[in-house]
């Protein structure tokens, strides 16, 4: 009976492993399908497809969207496009609370999606944090400026400390330079430990 019992047990937990991440993601895609196809009902009726074709289209709603990103991209690499684009930012610049929103979260994709194609690696970094002797993964941002640098002894850094599973939220601290430790993992394996709550940890040779 025991040797019965843990082979329901251990092909039982092997199961629900294997299953639960198919799920999740099928779950979250389902969902980002859906919130996609009601972009649809900013359409009038007789510009949306279902009124000739008799049936939706699962999905289209989002391959319109992905198409619509991808022409602002187009239309945001063109010189007079990009004055015009300076001149937004500038004006949102402008305006108090809005101001901070969008900088911290220009900052944060920034971050993200740029900084994950360079080569350069260091933009992912380990720093004691919240306390001597415990390590987080955080993103460096940038140099610090200003008066923060200035009334410091050292050379200060930027760093987003993400928390877990939730990597758009987190603390901005500031460090000094020599006290941050360098990975090279990428900003995309980062975020998979960080979202997985370290079960998902980058190989390393």
């Amino acid at each position: 009976m025991k040797h019965v019992k843990n082979f329901f047990k251990y092909n039982f937990i092997t199961g629900f492993l294997i299953l639960v991440p198919i799920g999740a993601t099928f779950t979250l895609l389902k969902w980002i399908i859906n919130k996609s196809d009601q972009i649809w009902n900013l359409v009038p009726p007789v510009a949306r497809p279902e009124t000739y074709l008799g049936f939706e289209i699962p999905g289209l709603g989002l391959i319109i969207t992905f198409l619509i990103i991808v022409f602002i991209g187009l239309l945001g690499r063109i010189y007079i496009v990009k004055f015009f684009i300076k001149i937004g930012e500038h004006l949102i610049e402008k305006i108090p609370v809005v101001s901070s929103v969008y900088s911290g979260l220009k900052q944060l994709m920034d971050t993200v999606f740029i900084s994950a194609g360079k080569k350069d690696g260091r933009k992912v970094v380990m720093v004691e944090f919240p306390r001597k002797g415990v390590y987080s993964i955080a993103f460096l941002t940038s140099t610090a400026k200003g008066e923060v640098q200035t009334k410091t002894a050292q050379k200060v850094v930027n760093l987003f400390v993400p928390t877990t599973p939730n990597p758009t939220s987190g603390f901005l601290i500031m460090v000094p330079e020599e006290d941050v430790t360098p990975l090279d993992m990428s900003v995309e394996e980062a975020f998979k430990l960080i979202v997985s709550g370290g079960i998902v940890s980058p190989p390393h040779p």
